[in-house]
């Protein structure tokens, strides 16, 4: 088990205008599943390959351990890789794929055996050990890729998007099966995904990045809640938050013609304008005759237990591309396309960002 640290670890391609990762500070603490999270290009895979030592540090350090392994090579930083295409040798059996490090490294074989016994009764790999991997499905082929990498023992898990090419249902049960694991074996894990329902479902923390730098780390609950600056507001949550122009004026945020209170010191560090964030379920559908944004209905997506609402704002005609609000609907309000409804937000639920430099405002 061992702590990682970035300190100021910086990785530029050659020929770039910018660092693909740009003075990256992170902590991950003993034994924490720790997620990087951003859009492609963002430097998360990056980030993940200096910590293997597939990309070289250009700047800073990487620290495994308290061991400095920003120069070592990665099969002396005791850290197993599961990549996105798992990886497996075609014309070996199962066992022997997840033996092959071991063998390389020249451990006895009744410790290959016994290793590869206890991560397939881990992995519910028992009865696949004898076969290759093209008998075998997506989830299992993955399963042996984790296979692979807890036999060897690591300081550290790195994981390269490792679900990515499964289906969506197999995605769902594959990722709570990886994190009952990781907190079973207690092996400090860096995972990258760029799926931010699977990032707030596995971490114990969450980085978001974007363009190579870190734009907030913390637990999946507080990146939610309190979402450091318009980035991160609107890519975590599922569906996205609401990020609406505002006008301000006595206190007062004005969308069109409704008008939300905003905090005394909120509005004393506002400018005339600000961008107002509203999570889905922070809506409510009102009377006609009741204060609120009026809006007509485009879409309703019904998923059984729930129910989103997305429609267009009548004050957004002069947007050049307006985004829909999007509503979580409270029962089965019977709505449809083309209906025009009146949406009102509760204002111990906003979100206040400055729009020039995206910070937030609010407490």
């Amino acid at each position: 088990m061992a702590q990682v640290r970035f300190e100021q670890a910086e990785h530029r391609y050659p020929g770039a205008e910018r660092p693909a990762v740009e003075a990256l500070d992170l902590e991950v603490e003993d034994g924490e599943l720790m997620v990087l999270v951003g859009p492609s290009g963002c430097g998360k895979s990056t980030s993940l390959r200096m910590l293997a030592g597939l990309e070289e540090c250009t700047s800073g350090r990487i620290l495994i351990g308290g061991r400095d392994v920003t120069t070592v090579v990665p099969k002396d930083r005791d850290i197993a890789m599961v990549f996105q295409n798992y990886a497996l040798y075609p014309h070996m059996s199962v066992a022997d794929n997840m033996a092959f490090a071991l063998k390389v490294a020249r451990v006895p074989r009744d410790e290959r055996v016994r290793r590869v016994r206890e991560a397939a009764q881990l992995l519910d790999l028992v009865d696949q050990l004898d076969r290759k991997p093209k008998a075998l499905s997506g989830g299992q082929r993955q399963r042996v890729a984790m296979g692979r990498a807890i036999v060897r023992q690591p300081q550290v898990f790195c994981m390269d998007e490792p679900l990515s090419n499964l289906d969506a249902k197999l995605r769902v049960s594959t990722r709570t099966q990886i994190a009952a694991l990781q907190q079973r074996l207690g092996t400090t894990t860096v995972y990258v995904t760029h799926d931010q329902t699977e990032a707030m479902t596995m971490g114990d923390r969450v980085a978001v990045l974007k363009d190579g730098r870190l734009q907030q780390v913390d637990t999946p609950l507080a990146l939610y809640d309190r979402p450091v600056n318009l980035f991160v507001a609107g890519f975590i949550g599922s569906p996205a938050m609401n990020l609406l122009p505002a006008k301000v004026a006595d206190s007062l945020a004005w969308i069109g013609g409704y008008a939300v209170p905003l905090e005394r010191d909120v509005a004393a560090r506002a400018g005339d304008q600000v961008t107002l964030g509203v999570r889905p379920h922070a809506w409510r559908v009102v009377g006609p005759e009741e204060p609120g944004v009026g809006a007509t209905v485009t879409v309703i997506e019904e998923l059984g237990s729930d129910a989103f609402l997305y429609a267009l704002r009548d004050d957004a005609a002069a947007e050049e591309l307006p985004a829909p609000v999007v509503v979580r609907l409270e029962g089965r309000q019977q709505l449809a396309k083309g209906d025009h409804v009146q949406l009102a937000v509760d204002p111990d639920a906003l979100h206040v960002f400055d729009p020039a430099s995206g910070a937030r405002l609010s407490g």
